[in-house]
This record gives C-alpha cells, structure tokens and sequence, in this order.
C-alpha cells in the first residue's frame, strides 16, 4: 500500500477466534495474532471490566474486512 495512505484499523475475518479483534490489531500493527491474544488474556485477568467492554466495544464498531 502506499506510504501516504493511512492504515485504518478492521476486524479480520480469516485470523479470528470470536470476533477477529485480535487479529485485525495484530495486522495493523504488524505483529503475530498470537502475542496480541496473549496480551488481550493478560488485560482480561488485570482488569476484567474495562478489558470486556473495549473488546466489545472494538467488536460493534470497527468493520470487517
């Protein structure tokens, strides 16, 4: 893509497991699926009640791609 274009954050539809959350944050970062899980269960076991609902929150208003 070009350079000048800015990325825009999706859910993913191939690397998912509930909502593709996880995965759409990894490819827009460029890193593993697995390490963002991994940190998702970590905020999730820190702070369950913020944690659910921005996942939630993430899961209602960012698109498919």
């Amino acid at each position: 893509p070009p350079y000048d274009e800015p990325r825009k954050l999706y859910r993913s539809r191939r690397d998912r497991i509930i909502g593709g959350v996880c995965g759409g944050i990894a490819y827009y970062f460029g890193v593993d699926a697995t390490v963002v899980r991994i940190i998702a269960v970590i905020l999730l076991a820190a702070f369950p009640p913020m944690a659910t609902v921005a996942y939630l929150v993430i899961a209602l208003f960012v698109p498919q791609v």
